[in-house]
């Protein structure tokens, strides 16, 4: 595992699991999907941090308005576990 990375064991199946982030955005529906890159995989990350410079990249305004709360909360991270293996 590299270091910075958040793992832990899975119940009893006794897999090891990976933290990963991923990126969501909100649509005028208020439905939230996932970011995806240009293959259409859903984007994923290791560090948090790493995370929420891309999302601030992608989504400039819309973080912006988020951090002075002058808007509706459109962009998150969210952490997901995933298999090691």
């Amino acid at each position: 595992i590299r270091q910075g990375t958040r793992s832990r064991v899975a119940g009893k199946t006794g897999k090891r699991l990976m933290g990963l982030f991923k990126l969501q955005f909100e649509d005028d529906n208020q439905a939230w999907s996932d970011v995806k890159n240009a293959q259409g995989e859903v984007i994923t990350f290791d560090d948090e941090s790493k995370a929420r410079a891309k999302l601030e990249e992608l989504y400039p305004v819309e973080v912006k308005l988020e951090r002075y709360q002058s808007g509706p909360k459109r962009t998150r991270v969210i952490a997901i576990w995933a298999d090691e293996d």
